[in-house]
């Protein structure tokens, strides 16, 4: 038996999956509260107990792990036009698996550089302007950074005339850097793997460190990846498949989680329908968005304040208590998990709010434009119409028994007809977890995980 542990350091709990390679089969999952206070591997103990009451002894031939615990990978994005640079600079943090904190455009100010010191992120992402185009604005953000931000890491991914620049600058003043191909070397044209893939090693290299992670560095062999990474990685081997298996095509992940609401994509999103031309920034075959504002927990205030209690009290209509007040009690009591019919209704509302307003942000949406050669249709992001399945994760989905109808949430809906979410998906519930446990495996083997998520997500 070939035993593979895949650990996921969440922000909440840390999830334990034990997979037999050989025989392509899940043998036991365990989890527990994370405890970064404590020390990360107190909480991997008491889950690493619960998994072997399951599975017996195991001698486990490797340990694979990803992390969102202490927060994850807090990252800031820099760019030069706000809708261009600075856009394909926050996709670039997103695919690799970072909670966007800040996007800024433009020539960064001194009050923009104390915000992003109060912001606190690990990490920062410089763009801006395409390939021998404007250098003077990179170059500009670059001296502020190594003026006033010297302490944080820094991925450069602009203009590949300021480089030598920039790389003389941060030699000078001692930062630590990367430097990679410009996120958008063209104009509307996206290339954020290289950068997602810096953003990856210094996540490694620095941040696990620096957020007390390296305790588990030696049981483990080193955190991998963030875990949306990890989501979004297992998402494209089932999507695309592999060089020896077909994928089940285009997919949509949706993560409902206590702190934000994640969205995964893996398809090309290009217009289905005739006569509607697609304009704007390129879309990722791969595209992540997070929505820090719609959480079941964490941020169940702003989810409260961003839907409403009418757009919650619509999935929850005989509730006679307030939302306001049940989304604090929440808010205040992360770890709450509901004991009530009642209080299971009211996390499945949440969570239907939640779906619903994070696809609404995520999918694209069409427009009618008026043009002295007549009137015509303008798509601006993924076409997701004809995506044909949707994958359900997270807390509120898992442990409820209507979970299909919180995915259904964020589906086409007449009354808005503009937005191009998923018509009618076939829908799946990752109950045990699998995706980050599969996003681990196919860094190791793609074969494998497609086949393992094929048979117990299908």
């Amino acid at each position: 038996m070939e035993a593979v542990l895949c650990i996921d350091f969440g922000s909440t709990y840390t999830k334990l999956t034990a997979i037999d390679l050989h025989g392509e089969r899940i043998l036991g999952t365990a989890k527990d509260l994370t405890t970064v206070d404590e020390g990360i591997l107190v909480g991997f103990e008491k889950a690493y107990a619960k998994l072997l009451e399951q599975t017996g002894p195991v001698e486990f031939t490797e340990k694979l792990a990803c992390s969102s615990a202490a927060g994850g990978l807090k990252m800031v994005a820099i760019g030069l036009v706000p809708e261009l640079t600075a856009e394909a600079a926050k996709r670039a943090a997103l695919g690799a698996g970072a909670r966007v904190l800040g996007v800024y455009s433009f020539e960064l100010t001194r009050s923009d550089l104390e915000e992003i010191k109060g912001l606190e992120p690990d990490l920062l992402l410089l763009a801006g302007g395409t390939d021998g185009g404007n250098k003077t604005c990179i170059l500009h953000n670059a001296r502020m950074i190594a003026e006033h931000v010297q302490a944080v890491p820094v991925v450069v991914a602009g203009n590949k005339n300021a480089r030598d620049e920039i790389e003389a600058l941060f030699d000078e003043r001692g930062l630590y850097y990367k430097l990679v191909p410009n996120v958008m070397p063209r104009l509307n044209e996206l290339q954020v793997e290289p950068a997602r893939e810096a953003i990856r090693d210094v996540f490694m290299e620095r941040i696990v460190v620096a957020k007390g992670l390296d305790q588990a560095e030696e049981l483990v062999g080193g955190i991998l990846m963030p875990t949306p990474a990890a989501v979004l990685e297992a998402a494209v081997v089932l999507a695309d498949g592999t060089d020896l298996q077909d994928g089940i095509g285009p997919l949509v992940v949706i993560d409902v989680g206590g702190a934000t609401t994640d969205i995964h994509s893996v398809g090309s999103g290009e217009p289905t329908k005739p006569g509607v031309v697609w304009k704007g920034l390129q879309e990722p075959h791969a595209k992540r968005t997070v929505e820090g504002d719609l959480g079941m927990r964490v941020s169940a205030v702003s989810l409260w304040e961003t839907a409403g209690s009418r757009r919650i009290l619509k999935h929850l209509p005989e509730y006679a208590g307030s939302v306001e007040a049940r989304c604090r009690m929440l808010q205040g009591e992360v770890s709450l998990v509901p004991q009530t019919a009642e209080d299971a209704a009211f996390d499945e509302a949440l969570g239907k709010a939640a779906v619903e307003i994070a696809m609404e942000r995520h999918a694209g949406v069409v427009e009618s434009v008026y043009t002295p050669m007549g009137l015509f249709l303008s798509q601006t992001g993924k076409d997701l119409l004809e995506f044909g399945t949707v994958i359900g994760t997270g807390g509120v989905l898992v442990h409820s028994a209507r979970a299909d109808q919180i995915v259904a949430a964020g589906f086409f809906t007449e009354e808005n007809p503009t937005c191009l979410k998923p018509l009618r998906p076939n829908v799946l519930i990752d109950r045990t977890y699998l995706l980050s446990a599969m996003g681990l495996v196919a860094q190791r083997d793609p074969e494998k995980a497609l086949c393992l998520m094929k048979k117990y997500l299908i």
